[in-house]
Parts: C-alpha cells; sequence; structure tokens
C-alpha cells in the first residue's frame, strides 16, 4: 500500500516533488522525463522492470509489500507494466507523427517546449504550408501543455499514472490510470459507498407456506437460471454501511484487491476526473471540457478481459458472454445480479425492467392471440360481413373518386369485411379492458421488483444527495458562468454568479419555437402522405384495368404504410440529433437535469413522429369527407380520402403492423447491429492490413477497447422500448397481436443489447441509480392515456357502438340482421356537381340512378335531404357516453389494483427493518467495546472526575 500523503511525479514513479515554484517544478519534471524513457518495450520485460525499479525506489518498495501477490499479464488483464497495479481509467490523446527523425538533446527539447522560434522555410518549401505547420506545432504543444498540467494536478489528488505513446498504435497516446488503496478509501467515504461488513444475518423467507412455495419455485425454474455462481437466493447477507476510514475495522479487508471491485475503482478515479481543473487555460478547463477540445480524444474504463480465445481466463465478462449475451439461451433468466456488478445499478436497472416487461408481455400475448383467433372462428357467423358478401343484396355504391372512378358493388369490399372481423369484435373490448389493467400490473409489479433489488443492492437509503454527479455542475455550465462573470469583471471564483432565467430566454423562445416547428413539419409529412394517397388511387382508377382496380386499395395503403415508416425512422435520427442541439443550447446546471430534459424532448417529437399518422388513420381520416355531391376538396380537384365500408380499421392495423414490424427490424439489424459494426471496421482499417493479426495477438487490453464503440447511454435503448410500450397499449383495441410482435422483438432484444454491451461497445461508467428515472413518469402517463385513447379507438374508429345501437334499438328481432343496409345512405346521381360525375357511368353494365354510402342522412326524397339523421344523433350520443363510462370504469379498476398491491413487498420491508435495527446494534456493540477497553487500559476513574473541574 502507497504512504499516506505520497505524491507521483513520474507516471511509473512515486518519486517526492522537489520544492519550488510550480512552474520549475513542471520544468524539472520535463527535464527529467525528457532523459528517462516513460515506456519500455515490452520484448524485454525483466530488464525493464529492473530498470524501473532502479530508477524509482518508491515502487520497488510498494513491490516488496505486495510480494505475496501474483503478478498478471498485461496482456489479458488491464494492469500497468508491473502487473500489480490494476488500470482504472483511460485517456487517450492524438501523438503527432513526426515528419523526419532526428535527434534532440533533452535540453533543447525543453527550450522547444517553452520558447519555440519561428522556422525559417526554405527556398523550394511553400511558405503557406510552413506557417500552417507552425500553427499545428503551436497548437500541440498548447495541448501538451494542459495534459501535463491536468495529469500534474491528477497526482496531486493522489492517482498514478503510465504513458505510452505510439507503441503499437500510431498517432495514438494512452494515459493509463492507477488509484491507490488511500485514494479509494477517502473517496469511497466521500461518495458514502456502502460496503458489506463482517457481520451477517439471516434473510428470512417470511412464513413456512411462503418459504415451500419458494423452494418449489426454486426447484421448476432451475433449469431457467443462468450458470453464474449466484442463482440460488442466499440465506445470509451482509450487512452494508457507508464506508469510513475510522471504521475500517467493521469491513472485512483481508483482499484489498477485490474489496473495491472494478465498477466501483473506476467510477471512482471518474469523479476525481471530473473534479479535477485545469486552471492555466483562458477558462477553467474538467476533463469534459478537455475531450471536447480535443486536449484528450477518448476517456474509458476498461473490461475485465477477453471473452474468447485459447489464452482468456475466467472473468466477469467472458461469464456474461456466455451466459447472458448469446441467442442460444433466450429462454433462461437474465443475471441480474452480475449485470448490476460489471455494469452499475443503472444498467443493471434498464435490463431488470426490460426483463420484467418482456415477462409481462406473455400474458398480453397469449390473450390477445386468443382474441385475434376468436375472430377467425366467428368470421363465417358474423353476420354483417355475410350480409357484404351477398350477391344478392345487389348494393351499388356510389364512385371512391371524381371523374376516373365509377361505381361499383359492395360485394367487392367482402374480403375487407371479412378481415376486419378479425380485429372489430366483441373481444375487442373486452381486450383493452384486459390491456388497461395488465399496464397497471405491470407499473406494481415492476415497483415491488425495483424495490427488491434496491434491498439486494444496498440502495434502499440511496439519496439523489448522495450521487455527486449529479449535483455538481457541468462543464459546460461553468463555461458559461465564467463568460458571464468576466462580462461583469467579477472574479470567477466568487461563487455568487449563475445563469438565470433571464440568460436563458433566447434559448427558451429558440426551443418553443423549434419544438413548434418540428411538430408542424410533422404534420406536413402526414398531409404529403394523405396527397400521395388521393393522388396514386385516381391515377391508378384512370389508367388500370377493371380487373387491377379491385386490388388498389390494398395496394395504395400498403405502400403509403412502407413510406410512413421509412419517413418514421430517418425522421427518429434527425429529431434526436436537433433534441440534444436545443438541450446544449438551454445549458442545464447538472447532469441530472441535462438528460430529463433531453428525454423530455425526444421523447415529444420521436413519440409525435411515430404516432401522429397513426392517430390520423383512427381519428379523423373519413370523417371530414363531406358527403357526394358536396366533397371537401384539398390541393384542387382531390378530394379527402375515405375509409373502406367496414371502416378505417383495418387500414389502422396495416399501418401498426408495418410500422411495429419494420421499425424493430430495420434499428435492430441496421442500426443496432449494422452501425456499430461498420464504425468498428473502419477503425481497424485505419491499421495497416498486414499487421493487424499480429496486433489483435499482442494488443493490451486498453488498446483493444480502444476499437470499441463508445457508450453513448441508455436513452435510445429506453426511448425504443417507450415507444413499443405505446404500440402495445395506446391502439391495442384495433391490433390485438401487438403484445405478440413486442414479445418476440424483445426476446431477441435483450441478447442483442447484452451482446452489444459485452462485446461492441466500450465499458460504461458504473452509475448508483435506485430507480429508472423519468422513464417511470412517461410510462405511467402513456398508460394513462392509453385507457382514452381505446375509449375513443373503440367507440368512434370501430362499429362496435353503431352494431350495438342498431341491435338494441333499431333491429326488428334484436338481431345485426339489416345493419349493412341501416348504415348506408341514398345519394340522387344527378345531384353530383358540374364536372364530378363518372366518366364511365355505365361500368357495371346498367344506369344507376341511386348509389349508396357510408354515413347517417336522410334520403334525397325526404323534407331534409343529405341532413344529418336521427339514428346519428343517437349513435354520437351513445358513442360519448360509451368513452366517458369506459374511462372511468377503467381508470377506477386501474387505481383500485394500485391500491391493493403494496409497492413495497412485505418481507422486503421487515428486513429493511431488520437491517436499520442490526446497524445501530452493531455501533452499540462497537462503543461498548471501546469503553471497555479504554476502562481496561486505564482502570483509574479520576480522569473522568476531573473533566468537569477543568471545564469549569
Amino acid at each position: 500500500m502507497q504512504p499516506a500523503g505520497e505524491k507521483l511525479l513520474g507516471f511509473n514513479s512515486t518519486e517526492e516533488q522537489p520544492s519550488g515554484p510550480r512552474g520549475q517544478d513542471s520544468m524539472w519534471r520535463n527535464e527529467k522525463y525528457e532523459s528517462v524513457p516513460l515506456n519500455v518495450k515490452e520484448t524485454d520485460e525483466d530488464h525493464s522492470r529492473g530498470i524501473r525499479d532502479a530508477l524509482y525506489p518508491q515502487t520497488a518498495l510498494r513491490k516488496a509489500h505486495q510480494e505475496n501477490e501474483r503478478p498478471k499479464d498485461a496482456k489479458l488483464w488491464p494492469y500497468f507494466q508491473d502487473g500489480l497495479r490494476r488500470i482504472d481509467y483511460v485517456l487517450t490523446y492524438h501523438v503527432q507523427m513526426p515528419q523526419s527523425t532526428h535527434k534532440q538533446s533533452s535540453k533543447s527539447c525543453l527550450c522547444c517546449r517553452f520558447k519555440r522560434e519561428p522556422k525559417i522555410p526554405p527556398a523550394h518549401e511553400d511558405p503557406e504550408l510552413a506557417a500552417q505547420e507552425q500553427r499545428l506545432d503551436y497548437h500541440d504543444d498548447d495541448q501538451r501543455l494542459r495534459r501535463e498540467e491536468f495529469e500534474e494536478n491528477l497526482r496531486e489528488m493522489g492517482l498514478e499514472m503510465e504513458k505510452e505513446e505510439g507503441t503499437k498504435l500510431p498517432g495514438v497516446g494512452f494515459v493509463k490510470i492507477h488509484a491507490p488503496w488511500d485514494v479509494l478509501c477517502r473517496e469511497a467515504e466521500f461518495m458514502k459507498l456502502k460496503m458489506p461488513t463482517t457481520k451477517k444475518y439471516e434473510v428470512s423467507q417470511g412464513s413456512n407456506i411462503v418459504e415451500k412455495v419458494n423452494m418449489f419455485m426454486q426447484k421448476v425454474t432451475a433449469p431457467l437460471q443462468p450458470k453464474v455462481g449466484e442463482n440460488q437466493t442466499e440465506n445470509e447477507k451482509h450487512l452494508s454501511y457507508p464506508f469510513s476510514r475510522e471504521k475500517q475495522h467493521l469491513f472485512d479487508l483481508s483482499d484489498r484487491n477485490s474489496f473495491f471491485d472494478s465498477k466501483t475503482r473506476s467510477s471512482i478515479v471518474y469523479e476525481i476526473l471530473k473534479r479535477t481543473k485545469c486552471t492555466k487555460a483562458k477558462f477553467i478547463m474538467g476533463i469534459s471540457s478537455l475531450l471536447g477540445s480535443g486536449v484528450y480524444t477518448e476517456a474509458y474504463p476498461l473490461h475485465d478481459g477477453d471473452i474468447d480465445g485459447v489464452n482468456a481466463e475466467t472473468n466477469d465478462r467472458k461469464i456474461l458472454y456466455e451466459q447472458w449475451a448469446s441467442y442460444s439461451i433466450f429462454y433462461k433468466y437474465q443475471p441480474i445480479g452480475l449485470v448490476r456488478k460489471y455494469f452499475g445499478e443503472k444498467v443493471g436497472l434498464y435490463f431488470a425492467w426490460l426483463g420484467v416487461y418482456t415477462q409481462m408481455l406473455i400474458p398480453a400475448a397469449i390473450v390477445g392471440v386468443i382474441v385475434f383467433l376468436y375472430g377467425c372462428a366467428t368470421v363465417d357467423d358474423n353476420i354483417p360481413s355475410m350480409e357484404v358478401c351477398d350477391e344478392r343484396n345487389n348494393i351499388t355504391m356510389c364512385p371512391m373518386c371524381d371523374r376516373a372512378c365509377s361505381y361499383w358493388k359492395l360485394v367487392t369490399a367482402c374480403g375487407t369485411a371479412r378481415a376486419s372481423h378479425l380485429f372489430d369484435n366483441a373481444a375487442t373490448v373486452f381486450f383493452a379492458i384486459f390491456m388497461a389493467l395488465w399496464a397497471t400490473m405491470f407499473m406494481e409489479h415492476w415497483k415491488r421488483r425495483q424495490m427488491r433489488l434496491n434491498y439486494i443492492w444496498d440502495m434502499t437509503s440511496f439519496e439523489e444527495t448522495e450521487g455527486k454527479q449529479k449535483s455538481q455542475p457541468r462543464a459546460e455550465y461553468e463555461f458559461h458562468v465564467m463568460k458571464k462573470s468576466l462580462k461583469k469583471e467579477q472574479s470567477p471564483k466568487a461563487g455568487n454568479v449563475k445563469l438565470t432565467c433571464r440568460d436563458r430566454m433566447p434559448a427558451y423562445m429558440t426551443i418553443i419555437v423549434m419544438m413548434i416547428f418540428l411538430i408542424f413539419v410533422t404534420l406536413a409529412i402526414v398531409f404529403g402522405v394523405v396527397l400521395y394517397r388521393v393522388s396514386i388511387m385516381t391515377a391508378l382508377h384512370m389508367s388500370s384495368t377493371p380487373t387491377f382496380r379491385t386490388n388498389i386499395r390494398a395496394t395504395v395503403k400498403t405502400t403509403a404504410a412502407i413510406i410512413n415508416l421509412i419517413i418514421i425512422i430517418i425522421m427518429d435520427e434527425v429529431y434526436g440529433a436537433i433534441a440534444r442541439w436545443l438541450t446544449i443550447m438551454e445549458v442545464p446546471k447538472t447532469d441530472k437535469s441535462f438528460e430529463e430534459r433531453l428525454i423530455f424532448k425526444t421523447f415529444i417529437l420521436k413519440f409525435a413522429n411515430a404516432f401522429t399518422p397513426i392517430v390520423y388513420l383512427a381519428f379523423f381520416r373519413g370523417r371530414i369527407i363531406g358527403r357526394p355531391g358536396k366533397y371537401i376538396y384539398v390541393m384542387g380537384s382531390y378530394r379527402m380520402e375515405e375509409c373502406a365500408h367496414a371502416g378505417c380499421l383495418m387500414e389502422l392495423c396495416i399501418q401498426l403492423c408495418i410500422t411495429m414490424l419494420g421499425k424493430q427490424l430495420i434499428q435492430n439489424n441496421l442500426f443496432e447491429i449494422g452501425l456499430p459494426k461498420l464504425k468498428k471496421m473502419l477503425r481497424q482499417r485505419k491499421i495497416d492490413k498486414n499487421h493487424q493479426e499480429e496486433l489483435n495477438r499482442t494488443l493490451h487490453r486498453h488498446e483493444k477497447d480502444h476499437f470499441l464503440g463508445p457508450f453513448v447511454g441508455l436513452n435510445p435503448e429506453y426511448m425504443e422500448m417507450i415507444i413499443q410500450f405505446g404500440m402495445v397499449t395506446l391502439f391495442v383495441a384495433s391490433f390485438p397481436l401487438a403484445p405478440l410482435f413486442a414479445l418476440l422483438n424483445n426476446v431477441i432484444e435483450i441478447r442483442l443489447d447484452a451482446k452489444k454491451f459485452v462485446t461492441e461497445l466500450r465499458r460504461p461508467i458504473a452509475v448508483r441509480a435506485k430507480d429508472i428515472g423519468i422513464w417511470y413518469t412517461l410510462l405511467r402517463g402513456i398508460s394513462k392515456v392509453a385507457v382514452i385513447v381505446n375509449a375513443f379507438v373503440i367507440s368512434f374508429t370501430s362499429d362496435f357502438i353503431p352494431r350495438l345501437v342498431y341491435q338494441h334499438m333499431y333491429s326488428p328481432d334484436g338481431t345485426l340482421h339489416g345493419f349493412v343496409n341501416h348504415t348506408l345512405s341514398y345519394f340522387n346521381v344527378s345531384h353530383f356537381q358540374p364536372g364530378t360525375e363518372p366518366m364511365q357511368p355505365m361500368h357495371l353494365g346498367y344506369k344507376v340512378e341511386v348509389c349508396r354510402y357510408k354515413d347517417y342522412r336522410d334520403p334525397p326524397w325526404s323534407n331534409t335531404p343529405y341532413e344529418f339523421s336521427r339514428e346519428f344523433w343517437a349513435i354520437l350520443a351513445a358513442r360519448l357516453a360509451f368513452v366517458i363510462i369506459f374511462q372511468n370504469v377503467v381508470m377506477l379498476m386501474s387505481d383500485f389494483v394500485d391500491w391493493l398491491i403494496p409497492d413495497i413487498p412485505k418481507d422486503i420491508s421487515i428486513q429493511i427493518h431488520k437491517e436499520r435495527n442490526l446497524v445501530v446494534e452493531l455501533f452499540m456493540k462497537q462503543e461498548r467495546g471501546k469503553k471497555y477497553r479504554n476502562t481496561m487500559g486505564d482502570p483509574s476513574p479520576q480522569p473522568l472526575r476531573s473533566r468537569p473541574s477543568s471545564q469549569a
């Protein structure tokens, strides 16, 4: 263990820093390390270690304390060259490759570093090119000085570093960072990390019946458990307590190398990096600003080891690859405990939530399939579809467009009517109620599961104030505060300057205008697709043969849905980039505030992008068309599009099906698999192909991780699932197979994300969290809105309410016989406006005098021709009444389920209370032991009696 207060000056040494001004220290350090190489080649490791031990006696001393430790192979494990110090974090930077190889003395390099004389270009050299090279040299010098200052500040914080420049990857320099034991202890106490103590207690499973049920379920689900060594429920649990250096005797420190695991060590180093500043620049710069300005190019923690190959040793990453990130074990549970141990609580909660969501989709998918099969079984007994398909009715329908379209027989819509019954039947109402209750059950189940994980992961007492990474100001915020303080000629360190609403007002106005503009862009895109459908349908009717005209509607619907899908996928990426740009413009103060505002903007834009076409089909199409003889026109002579005779529910179902399947398949295969692999190939192409295979065998862990993709956060993963949750719940009355498609997608999505996290991405920073944050609020909001949306879909989009009203008010025998005729109104063809009548009125072989259209209007021979009939108002009243009753009843049932199920499981509540009592008991026992030892050490009570007199 490194002695307290020891400071590192060299990347591989722990020598004491000579006294003097800071500039002199830097000059001494530069002069020293110009003459001593920082990196000794691996070809002679034993000789290089001997040189380092001779040059740096403190390192040799530390190794003497660790004689019983076996050095790790630096090629297989993330360790320094000595094989003893673990690499907790890596910074990379660009190294300018010299155009000509020449040797300089350390003194000349030192002079060039601080006072570079301008180069005199030769006669044959271009002066502009020479000036550009000189500017680049000054830029590189400036970045190097900033790196040196930042790294010196890191050494003052106690971190140790090792440096490599262009050894195997040309143009890339690595700064490997190691946190010694005393630094880990100091930061763990500062971050209030709860660590397991030596005290254990028994975890009760509840009553005997509950314990027997748990044992039975463990035996039944044993084949579904991953083989990670932590499948069975442990009967004992370590008592955890926030780490304190004064109370180290409470913790098991027998193996200090494993006391802080790798994800804890990297998170500690990351906190130090965020706190450390570079002050010599014009503005104070932290690690975020240094990365943004190019001083450092990348910053990331390392994976534990390799996942395949002959030399791959067992590590957590390899276990996750074999028991989690494999498609062959899709039927098994996820090792959530190991995921949290390796990636941190935030990533662990995401995969736990995704697992619960996928698990809850199983009953929803089963019920949805049953509803669909019920529609298939009853399609031949459905009276309305039988009447549509009956040729004896001989119902002549009005043209679907002006001039080009002619009269048509209702019997030609037989296939559409039968297909619509599969999704528009009495069972869909039950399914809508079931899915509303299912959403509530899912939310409650997740809250209980989340609370159980919080107890297991010792996060029950975690508060937001403990998350220092959330409360620290962001680098961009500090930069804007600095600029504001300089304008006011105040001291930047005064601490009384902050960004107010007045400072952000231009950004707020820009955000509001841009959000409104983007919503209108989405509406304009939907309107453009509507024009496509109308114009293409008219053009096909004019140019197609009579045999092809029967398939025109299906062709137009399918192609329009595919166009909508392509536009949604493209605009998703555009809206995501715009939302991030608007959030950066807003300059939030903390990382948590930045993330929540980014999520909110992205959700609004992507939700509108995905659901605006669906909302149009469900609630607006076919309702603002007018009537024959008085249609509503757009863009000149184009009529607003109508629904099919069976309604728009079938077209809504097609749009949902293509959007769900296409979006999931394209995003999963192209964006989540193809793009990361393509980026990895492009990064590897920068290396000479002849040496690529050799490098893959000799690269160290930090060099291999350099080729992996950067971790961009969990927001894209959550957003994808939230949009899917909306499609499953919002319009489930029109598409009962949506839960099944979502289930099949999520089974693959879990393994796909797992493979991406383990093999394709760099290891993320372990972030502590006790819940999924704003995503839970969005889920709850969607589940509430879903009740209202499904009520309107059932009442206005489907024919459920008109069938119900006809059967109980207008049917002579209480059945649906005559329902189709009841829904059709009459139109006298002589009342067509001039220029809108069909060009081929004898298309059916006879003269048509009266045609039918779907609406509730008075006939032309009545006193109020073509006005809304009494049936229309009766059905409208019934529809509104159904919306109100359905909404209140389902929400009342959902609230009852929410009240009935407690948020915290009873056994977990008991264990939390027991754990708190044990903590108090442990401290009382320690205090009594300390008091007893003091009494035995000095039995004389006189110091105790003399204390009051001395105070007096």
